[in-house]
């Protein structure tokens, strides 16, 4: 068996354009579908994925880890990159999509076996309006009330927002209050049966990130997510050895072996790669091996489309240190949730009494069709979220 072919689909979405790859065999009726959506890099990513397609079509599509490698290493410039990881995944979820069904097994069965009976998740609440953060702290501490009593309501047990707001590297009380009174409201909302986590979404520096670590530990937080730039090692190590909420990041991290440092440093207490960006099931498996053996959990990031979700759930029912699952889709459907369905025939990335079960199809549990994709032909990107400081600089999302 041989891959004769890959193909690129991309599908509009808003800022996330959805990156599909199916990979065909020279085996009639045999194929893999896989995810590589990027935000803002749509074009690229599409780029990346033809040139891998000449390094593998042609090999034996079973062969998973040795393609992986060769798309890793035999460009020279190692995959580290956020585009050529993201195109490698595409790919990697598609050979992993092939092989369960040459099996006629799930994924999940693949990696020993699935070691829980269904995956817990939480939502994400979002964040509060850029423009008059300060000015209206209690209008806004009372919308993420609001909007945690529905979470709650809607079935999640757990569930996480950006209740830290842009700063400067060094500000004053106001940011850090402005967050206190996001958290406390929340917490005042849902008791305390009910997990909160906050994500910073390294909007801070390491200083900034420090001060929002202590004023927010009163609360109980389940974790807090990038107190800052995840590029700075040492930053993470001060605000992890400050305070016990446990810290957790790496949805921005590239390929298994950018989590080494962090793991090997002991900085974080949960790691978060995306089985889109960190270079498909094969790093992500990596990656939660190499943090299972420190203590470290693993709360993988997802807010692609929903093949990755799916990969990512067979993943997790496979993984001894998975903790919980990211989902940025709601109990109640919204459009894209209506669109996923359409295509899948099922209604994928939504939970069922308050819980994700797990599939039991070949390969990665789903079928989809080209003509299924066609409705929703890419018509460009949107342009992304552009956040300013009060002085002019540039601030992070």
């Amino acid at each position: 068996m041989k891959i004769a072919h890959i193909d690129v689909h991309v599908c509009h979405a808003r800022m996330r354009n959805w990156v599909f790859v199916k990979v065909l065999t020279d085996q009639d009726g045999l194929f893999g579908w896989g995810e590589a959506t990027l935000e803002w890099h749509t074009r690229a990513v599409v780029g990346a994925i033809q040139d891998f397609a000449e390094l593998v079509v042609g090999e034996d599509p079973t062969r998973v880890e040795h393609l992986w490698q060769m798309m890793f290493r035999q460009h020279f410039w190692h995959g580290h990159g956020i585009v050529r990881a993201t195109a490698m995944a595409g790919i990697d979820l598609a050979l992993w999509d092939i092989l369960g069904k040459v099996a006629n097994l799930p994924c999940s069965k693949l990696w020993g076996g699935p070691v829980r009976d269904h995956i817990r998740t939480y939502c994400h609440l979002g964040g509060g309006r850029m423009e008059d953060f300060y000015d209206t702290r209690a209008e806004d501490a009372a919308r993420f009330a609001d909007l945690a009593k529905q979470a709650v309501e809607d079935g999640f047990t757990a569930f996480k927002s950006m209740a830290v707001p842009p700063t400067l590297p060094i500000e004053g009380l106001p940011p850090i209050r402005t967050a206190e009174a996001a958290v406390a409201a929340m917490r005042e909302a849902v008791g305390e049966n009910i997990d909160i986590m906050v994500d910073c979404h390294a909007r801070p520096s390491p200083a900034m990130g420090l001060q929002f670590a202590k004023a927010l530990e009163p609360y109980g937080l389940y974790f807090l997510e990038e107190p800052c730039w995840p590029e700075c090692v040492d930053g993470l190590a001060m605000i992890n050895r400050a305070v016990t909420t446990p810290i957790a990041t790496g949805e921005r991290l590239v390929a298994a072996y950018a989590c080494r440092e962090l793991i090997e440093m002991g900085v974080v207490d949960i790691l978060q790669p995306d089985i889109n960006h960190v270079g498909g099931i094969t790093a992500l498996w990596k990656t939660a091996a190499m943090a299972a053996a420190s203590g470290i959990t693993m709360a993988p990031h997802n807010c692609e489309g929903p093949i990755g979700g799916l990969a990512t759930i067979a993943v997790d029912a496979a993984m001894p240190n998975f903790l919980v699952q990211e989902v940025c889709s709601g109990v109640q459907p919204e459009a894209k949730e209506k669109i996923w369905e359409e295509w899948l025939g099922f209604p994928a990335m939504r939970m069922v009494n308050g819980r994700f079960p797990l599939l039991e199809k070949p390969g990665l549990g789903f079928d989809l069709t080209e003509d299924a994709l066609k409705k929703y032909p890419f018509t460009g990107t949107r342009p992304m979220p552009r956040i300013f400081h009060t002085d002019g600089s540039v601030a992070e999302w």
